[in-house]
């Protein structure tokens, strides 16, 4: 009777969990069109749930979790063309990379100015209160890239760091980062770059001769690198890195950990679940430099499918898409937002930028964007922009 007691509070408690899945979007269902996550690869998921009681905060308890962690950052480095000095972390995303970066970076410079492009991602005013840093914000050129001839004129005596885009969250743009690292060896600058989205998809399609500038550790200017696994690494939230060039840089963001299996910890966390690292192990296992070109050629061949769409019914884009995101020109985004969400897509909205928008993750299909476009259209006819 007892067992029968605790099954029946075991369905009841995950009955209740299903109605309040139910309620929420799904990837698998294609229709979120605006989000730089994705259904995670059937890979991921197993590795994940293999993973789930590893804690890497406590590497000697789990040294297999470990060896599989410094395996995947090689992965990174390798990725990103790192010196053999380099080193990394493996984090929980791109907000954790990029607080990381500029602790390091504030450590080793003892300054406090960040300069960043109008593009930069909200992390950076996060950073700004909880660090007591200064932000000087670079205006944007007509491609909505940082705008290089603004930038040294902002270089003053206290700047401790340049930080470039590579894959703005609104537009997927990418900063004129060979030229900010000229700029950077030139004044002595540590310079982080912003690549949560862009660094699982730039290298792919230079691979697939899309003529895009370098943004890695191929330029000696480049200081780390912050990429998120969970958006087009194609795996499951949350996992994200930063590759930093130097290991020695480590020791200015480590502090003494006294009471668990290693004696230093760098970094912001310190339990940190396996989980994340195994899911992207996995994936990056599994696809291999080859599958992720080819995840991100159908990605954007879909994307040139939908620009396409939406011109045809008279919409413009804000700017002509560097990777697979597209800033859709409206009127009253929030009004078509709100209309597209009643028929059941959920898109972003950017007031800034006066548009909507719309990323085309490996769950998106041609057949998904030929049932939204027919929306989209009437979406917009709706709240007269067409």
């Amino acid at each position: 009777m007892k067992q029968n007691k605790k099954e029946n509070k075991h369905y009841k408690i995950l009955n209740e969990l299903q109605n309040y899945r139910d309620k929420d979007f799904t990837f698998s269902s294609g229709q979120i069109l605006g989000s730089m996550c994705t259904q995670p690869h059937t890979i991921a998921i197993d590795a994940y749930i293999k993973f789930l009681e590893t804690n890497l905060g406590d590497p000697e308890l789990f040294p297999g979790t470990k060896e599989m962690e410094s395996k995947l950052l090689s992965f990174f480095l390798n990725l990103f063309n790192a010196p053999k000095s380099a080193t990394g972390l493996i984090g929980s995303g791109g907000t954790e990379s990029n607080i990381t970066a500029i602790w390091l970076s504030k450590n080793l410079t003892k300054k406090k100015e960040v300069i960043i492009p109008e593009s930069a991602h909200f992390s950076f005013e996060k950073i700004k209160s909880i660090m007591d840093i200064k932000l000087i914000t670079i205006p944007l050129n007509k491609n909505y890239c940082m705008d290089i001839s603004k930038i040294r004129k902002k270089i003053s005596k206290d700047t401790a760091t340049i930080v470039g885009i590579a894959g703005s969250t609104e537009l997927g743009t990418i900063d004129p980062i060979p030229e900010l690292s000229e700029i950077c060896i030139d004044e002595n600058i540590f310079l982080h770059i912003d690549a949560a989205f862009g660094g699982f998809v730039i290298p792919f399609l230079k691979e697939l001769d899309y003529d895009l500038p370098d943004f890695d550790f191929s330029l000696k200017g480049v200081s780390s690198i912050s990429v998120d696994a969970h958006k087009m690494g194609f795996s499951a939230i949350p996992l994200g890195a930063l590759a930093i060039k130097e290991n020695k840089w480590l020791s200015e963001i480590s502090v003494e950990t006294p009471y668990i299996s290693s004696k230093k910890q760098a970094g912001i966390l310190a339990t940190r679940s396996g989980g994340p690292v195994a899911a992207t192990y996995a994936v990056a296992k599994y696809l291999g430099k080859k599958g992720y070109e080819n995840l991100v050629k159908r990605c954007m061949n879909v994307t040139e499918y939908t620009e396409g769409k939406i011109n045809e019914i008279g919409l413009n884009l804000v700017v002509k898409p560097t990777m697979n995101v597209l800033g859709v020109k409206l009127k009253n985004p929030s009004k078509v937002a709100k209309k597209l969400t009643d028929y059941g897509w959920k898109v972003n909205k950017m007031d800034r930028l006066s548009s909507i928008r719309i990323v085309l993750m490996p769950h998106v299909t041609k057949e998904i964007i030929d049932n939204f476009i027919p929306d989209l259209e009437k979406a917009c006819r709706e709240v007269r922009e067409l």
